[in-house]
């Protein structure tokens, strides 16, 4: 049976959550998308949402708040749907982001020099420009191997889109390079007085401390692409 297209409602909703995830670097509750959206029944909203994910939209893990991720599919629909009601161009339209290599969420691994350049130069992944806020040529993605940030929706085989950055503030999810043993890894950074503590999301490992100095920014999370394959 042929699927029935996303209603304007459900559209809507999609867009509320690119918008909310754009500006707040984490997807919205479901009394916030029923708010946006002039819905006050969470009954409804979470039919709305079931809809989506059957339509290809949306991943969603229901025991976890804000537990919505945004698929390829959708990024592209967004996309489209930007270019059709003449936005600023290129720029709203599809971007190819270049897929460097692994980044590993658990114990950090050898990699020396943070390299992560182990992928042909073709490898790369698309995804619509109006999800990342500002400019896109400084972005790259990393696939994700480990499970130590599986309560942040980051599952081993996810793909996150970065910002090269080498600062951080608190709370940011970060891939690491920590010198001088040549090992990376992705964590929560917070910094504390004489040390740094790498967090894992996964109550059954225990963060990693280590000296500021030993530890090199390579770049903040931005967004993640589950992978259902």
């Amino acid at each position: 049976m042929r699927k029935k297209p996303m209603s304007e409602r459900q559209q809507n909703i999609l867009k509320y959550i690119s918008q909310y995830v754009e500006e707040t670097s984490r997807p919205p509750t479901i009394r916030e998308i029923g708010g946006a959206v002039n819905i006050s029944s969470t009954s409804v909203v979470n039919y709305n949402l079931t809809k989506l994910k059957e339509l290809g939209m949306l991943e969603r893990d229901a025991e976890v708040s804000r537990g919505l991720r945004l698929t390829t599919n959708a990024l592209k629909f967004l996309g489209k749907v930007m270019e059709k009601a003449g936005g600023i161009g290129e720029a709203l339209g599809l971007v190819r982001v270049p897929l460097l290599g692994d980044i590993v969420a658990g114990e950090p691994i050898e990699v020396g020099n943070g390299d992560f350049s182990v992928y042909d130069e073709e490898d790369a992944v698309e995804l619509s420009a109006s999800m990342i806020p500002g400019k896109t040529e400084d972005l790259f993605a990393l696939r994700v191997s480990g499970e130590s940030m599986i309560d942040a929706m980051v599952n081993d085989g996810d793909i996150v889109i970065m910002r090269h950055q080498t600062t951080a503030d608190n709370g940011d999810m970060v891939a690491v390079w920590l010198t001088p043993s040549d090992t990376t890894t992705l964590k929560y950074f917070y910094h504390e007085g004489d040390k740094v503590r790498l967090q894992p999301a996964n109550p059954t490992m225990a963060p990693i401390f280590v000296n500021p100095e030993s530890v090199q920014i390579q770049g903040r999370v931005m967004m993640v692409m589950r992978q259902t394959a």
